[in-house]
């Protein structure tokens, strides 16, 4: 372990300093002489020294060089603030989106500057969205949302996720010899919520025309777009799932032979036909109507469940959302059956440590974020599940005493490779997060997936949009509390959030990415909170991910551990340490979660916004 002592001068708008992170270590900036611990082999602090003025001036006790031995494309000084950072920290004073692509983001903006709502702008964002990234989101599967309502300052939680045919039971599989639900076809299909979330968003919250912001998704769809870089990427392989299901190739493949590529452009007129008719009939074309009739048919014909009393019957959920107070903060999230809780319970953990004075980026710090990890999806795998049909400790699994009996299982030396549920008496998953902030100070935190990229890879029909395949996440061990019954909601891993402190929204954020999203989110919040970094440089920050523990599913633990995945700012000093501890690590490039914030600042009436420098998105504001 290497220290680093130097003293800093300077002066910032922010009334919280701000500690800032280079390519492989995180220089902490503070009004006073300060300690920086640095895990890297090489010293190499990537900070301006008079450059840097009027933001830092540095005096180091010892040599430190800023040539990089070889040349690196990417690697770059910004001439203010954290040196390293992606992109600036969008500022505005009266509205803001944030997405993971540009013309969502546009799409909401114009809806905001028309006098819409945060919700107006989140609905218009997500039709756009499921237009342009149609692998991750869409009509054909489920959303979440957290609205914190301005004029009661009353926060609103919305479950849009849908149940299990009435038909299909555990016999079905059975029958066929299938320990787990398939991931692809109609056997994993439970009813999409999304277009019943949106309409029911749009009741409670909404001001302009559901046809006009449905309008934007439409124009795009019809015309056409240039596939984005990432997602690009993300289209690359999908061919070969399809290949079973003309309707998937005619709807997403270009000429119905190969994915598009990034710059291609792409049209789909069927999805447009399908918003149209939302747009001008409502819920009701979907759960009642043609949409239903079309999904329910072609699900008789390949193998499936539905009939067209399961979507007729759908209903959506207002719920109340749980939180738990971490450093002053209050954190909010939607009740199982997602896994908003692990976050809450990860953080209960955290909280009776002093994770700032531990360093970002250290091994001891690492160790225990994966340890609080382990136990709360250990927790998780056996405990989260539809509260309609079973009884979930929520508010024992939630308490800071509970978390204080996990922290004793917590070894600080030693990896844990068995964990087993506590005694309270996923890697996949292409998802969309947004946040939009209004005028009035209405916020809305919204999420939503296909689960899988294009979810069960099926296009049922002519309808333009990839059924989810939620279905896959139930248990068939019929002792589970999450095990597979009629009309039943699977465990989720769908989980927006928001960050209050005295009773008022601070922070609106998600991460979205399957088993990642938990992880994801205590990262972010504890960069932001413990370390003080900036909301851009939060989510820019270098991740780990560990996978291997045991789920809802019914799938058990790695009985080694699992692994501890990390981005490459993560230095070679920590990890090392964390494989004397007894974990397994493997460096990693994607999978890491994609992540959106808004930060309001009240005192000086001003918005600020992030997104996800690893994705194509933008924040916007005006």
């Amino acid at each position: 372990m290497k220290y680093l002592h130097a003293s800093a001068k300077f002066s910032y708008h922010s009334a919280k300093a701000q500690r800032y992170s280079s390519w492989n270590n995180l220089a902490v900036l503070r009004s006073k002489p300060f300690i920086v611990r640095t895990y890297s082999n090489s010293l190499s602090i990537a900070l301006l020294f008079s450059a840097m003025s009027p933001f830092a001036r540095f005096s180091m006790s010892q040599e430190t060089s800023l040539e990089s031995k070889s040349p690196t494309i990417g690697r770059y000084d910004r001439p203010s603030g954290p040196i390293g950072q992606s992109r600036s920290v969008v500022m505005a004073s009266n509205a803001m989106a944030c997405t993971s692509d540009p013309r969502a983001t546009q799409a909401a903006l114009q809806v905001l500057s028309k006098g819409g709502s945060a919700v107006d702008a989140a609905i218009a964002a997500n039709a756009v969205l499921g237009v342009v990234e149609p692998m991750s989101c869409g009509m054909g599967g489920d959303l979440y949302a957290i609205v914190w309502e301005a004029k009661t300052g009353q926060i609103h939680g919305l479950n849009a996720s849908g149940r299990s045919p009435m038909k299909i039971n555990r016999d079905v599989f059975a029958a066929r010899d299938l320990k787990q639900i398939p991931l692809q076809g109609p056997l994993s299909w439970s009813v999409p919520g999304c277009v019943a979330g949106w309409l029911d968003l749009h009741s409670k919250f909404g001001i302009l025309p559901i046809a006009e912001l449905l309008a934007p998704a439409i124009r795009l769809a019809d015309e056409g777009f240039p596939v984005s870089p990432v997602i690009g990427g993300f289209w690359a392989k999908a061919d070969q799932n399809f290949a079973k299901w003309s309707d998937s190739q005619r709807t997403f493949l270009l000429e119905g032979k190969r994915p598009p590529r990034a710059g291609d452009l792409f049209r789909n007129p069927r999805l447009a036909e399908s918003y149209r008719k939302v747009a001008t009939g409502g819920a009701d074309v979907f759960y009642r109507g043609p949409i239903a009739e079309e999904i329910v048919r072609f699900s008789k014909l390949n193998g499936g469940y539905f009939e067209l009393e399961d979507f007729a019957d759908h209903r959506n959920e207002w719920v109340k959302p749980i939180s738990t107070k971490y450093r002053g903060y209050d954190v909010w999230q939607i009740p199982p059956n997602g896994q908003g809780l692990s976050v809450l319970q990860i953080l209960n953990v955290l909280s009776e440590h002093d994770v700032a004075a531990m360093g970002w980026g250290s091994p001891e710090y690492l160790h225990l974020l994966v340890e609080a990890k382990k136990l709360a999806y250990a927790d998780r795998a056996r405990f989260y599940a539809d509260m309609a049909f079973e009884s979930v400790p929520v508010e024992t699994l939630n308490s800071t005493q509970y978390a204080r009996q996990q922290l004793k299982r917590i070894d600080s030396t030693k990896a844990a490779t068995h964990i087993d549920a506590g005694d309270p008496k996923l890697v996949q998953g292409d998802t969309v997060y947004l946040c939009v902030v209004d005028k009035d100070r209405n916020c809305c935190s919204l999420i939503q997936s296909n689960y899988h990229g294009f979810g069960s890879q099926v296009v049922p029909g002519d309808v333009g949009f990839a059924m989810q395949n939620r279905g896959n996440l139930f248990s068939l061990d019929a002792n589970h509390p999450n095990r597979l019954e009629p009309g039943k909601r699977p465990f989720h891993t769908i989980i927006p959030s928001l960050v209050t402190r005295d009773d008022k929204p601070v922070f609106v954020f998600g991460v979205m990415g399957g088993d990642m999203q938990p992880q994801g989110q205590v990262q972010v919040l504890v960069n932001w909170i413990d370390f003080s970094m900036n909301i851009q440089m939060a989510g820019d920050a270098a991740r780990v991910r560990h996978e291997g523990s045991q789920t809802p599913t019914g799938v058990q633990a790695d009985p080694e551990g699992g692994v501890v995945h990390y981005e490459s700012g993560i230095s070679t000093d920590a990890v090392r340490a964390l494989e004397k501890m007894g974990h397994k690590t493997q460096a990693s490039r994607g999978s890491m979660g994609g992540y959106q914030g808004i930060l309001i600042d009240w005192e000086r009436n001003l918005l600020q916004g992030a997104t996800e420098s690893r994705n194509d998105g933008v924040a916007l504001g005006y």
